[in-house]
């Protein structure tokens, strides 16, 4: 008869393993949905980007609501390619009110 070799393991290995099982799944998940959320705002930035210029001057109110809170130095500059190009009154009027906010913020952070 052929020697068997008996391995006895604890029942805290089989907890400890369990616990590395469920970390790694929750990480895993965890990073999903990171990556998910990345790309959905990558995809509504460019969305009301691409909707300053919509033919719809509804679409282009929306996108500067949504402009006036994500200031950065691209969107000061698509702010005043959009008030070059855009004819209506009122939404020139609020472009450059948004336009003014972002460049005080900005000139705030760079001098904080």
């Amino acid at each position: 008869m052929a020697d068997k070799i008996i391995v006895v393991r604890e029942e805290s290995d089989d907890i400890a393993w369990k616990a590395v099982k469920i970390g790694t799944a929750v990480l895993a998940g965890v990073a999903l949905v990171g990556g998910l959320g990345v790309l959905l705002a990558h995809d509504q930035m460019a969305r009301h980007q691409r909707d300053l210029f919509s033919s719809q001057p509804l679409r282009r109110l929306a996108a500067l609501g949504f402009l006036r809170n994500h200031p950065g130095v691209d969107n000061v500059l698509l702010l005043r390619d959009y008030l070059a190009w855009e004819d209506k009154p009122l939404l020139r009027k609020r472009a450059s009110a948004v336009l003014a906010g972002m460049e005080q913020e900005l000139a705030a952070a760079e001098g904080a």
